[in-house]
């Protein structure tokens, strides 16, 4: 066998692209996808949003250009706006925008400005969250620690552990938040709670970086999904001694963008500060790793936020989505539990894409050896890929593996 270059071992596949590949190579007829983060339509396909298909129309003659390297000043205006609400009109030098490649992009672009110029000692990520959380953070040699997020036996957020363990945290440390509909659970803080959170990392000088990834798709309320991000920058604001706080923002979901990695970062800092040299700096950045961010998807958000009838229109597209999730998750909770006659009202209860089922390795590795139902080891469901056409066979695939055991 040949040396491996550089001694370099070939790294394992990534759990969720790995999964669908096998799902695309599985032949058996009645096969269903739990796996991927994106919305599927009542039929099981892609959906293009209407407001985006009309954008699209009126941007048949766009040109392809280059942007600038902090990308398009209207796009990222639109993004401030959208995510900041009334804040946004009072923010002046102390706040910072760009244009970055999706979500992934904003937190890899948070991650290494703030490993090079703030110098945390740790990263306090949620356990569990997003991979890439940690991932990004490992790349910028920053110690990563884990908080309590999820409680198992409660199937609620565990706000004491998480406070406990954020309690350590040192001036300057780092903190990872997704601001709703939290990815892999669907449980996301009570408004309670993130007065709690917030009280603590601005007494601990703890820097806050928001992951906003689901705005407006979560529950279909813009402005409900962006409370906590809000609460959090008034805080900053208004302080003397808080260190910041960044929102990398993503539109693959509430715009339906995947594959066009449209996506903002944010930077706030008190009012006392200007944040004018970091905008220089994450530019510096930004040209390295890439130069110049796409244009097209940008076009496409920047046209329906910045027309009243198509912003309009988006909001009900909001709706149509995050109301056939919470539909299915509905009718997933009646069905398991008429089949199971066990309680799965944490189903219902949980919020966007996601649902953390409770479901063990083994009965998810039965579920797709058996019945050809996918979902992550986790137990962690896509709710999207539930429809009217396979939802019975897949609760009598969960309600064969929860009675029978997992063999």
């Amino acid at each position: 066998m040949a040396k491996q270059y550089l001694d370099l071992q070939i790294a394992p596949a990534d759990i969720a692209f790995g999964l669908m590949g096998d799902f695309e190579a599985d032949p058996h007829p009645k096969k269903v996808s739990l796996i991927a983060g994106a919305y599927r339509n009542e039929n099981g396909k892609p959906w293009v949003l209407p407001s985006v298909k009309e954008a699209k129309q009126r941007l048949s003659e766009t040109t392809h250009e280059y942007l600038g390297i902090a990308g398009s000043p209207t796009f990222t205006k639109l993004a401030r706006d959208l995510i900041f609400g009334s804040i946004a009109s009072s923010l002046q030098d102390n706040a910072v925008s760009i244009q970055t490649v999706s979500g992934t992009g904003a937190n890899h672009l948070a991650a290494t400005f703030l490993a090079r110029h703030l110098r945390p000692n740790r990263v306090f990520i949620p356990s569990p969250t997003w991979v890439n959380h940690r991932s990004i953070w490992e790349m910028t040699g920053v110690p990563v620690v884990e908080y309590p997020y999820y409680s198992p036996g409660t199937r609620e957020v565990d706000i004491a552990g998480m406070l406990d363990t954020l309690d350590n945290a040192e001036p300057n440390d780092v903190v990872i938040l997704q601001a709703c509909a939290h990815n892999p659970t669907g449980v996301d803080l009570s408004k309670a709670q993130w007065i709690e959170v917030s009280d603590l990392v601005q007494r601990k000088k703890v820097f806050t970086v928001f992951d906003s990834a689901y705005q407006g798709f979560a529950t279909g309320d813009v402005d409900g999904d962006a409370w906590a991000v809000r609460y959090f920058v008034e805080n900053v604001l208004a302080s003397d001694t808080h260190p910041g706080l960044c929102v990398a923002q993503s539109f693959s979901k509430n715009f339906g963008l995947y594959g066009e990695r449209v996506g903002a970062l944010h930077l706030v800092v008190p009012r006392h500060l200007s944040a004018k040299g970091a905008l220089s700096e994450l530019m510096l950045i930004s040209r390295a790793e890439y130069s110049n961010p796409p244009r097209f998807g940008a076009s496409i958000v920047e046209t329906v936020l910045g027309d009243q009838v198509l912003r309009a229109q988006w909001k009900a597209d909001l709706d149509t989505m995050s109301s056939r999730i919470q539909g299915m998750r509905g009718l997933l909770r009646q069905r398991l539990e008429k089949e199971t006659l066990q309680d799965w009202s944490h189903v219902e209860k949980q919020i966007g894409m996601f649902s953390y089922t409770g479901l063990t390795k083994k009965q998810v590795s039965r579920l797709r050896r058996e019945f050809h139902v996918y979902m992550l080891p986790s137990g962690r469901m896509s709710v999207c890929g539930l429809n009217e056409d396979n939802i019975d066979y897949v609760v009598h695939a969960v309600g064969e593996v929860v009675k029978t055991g997992c063999v």
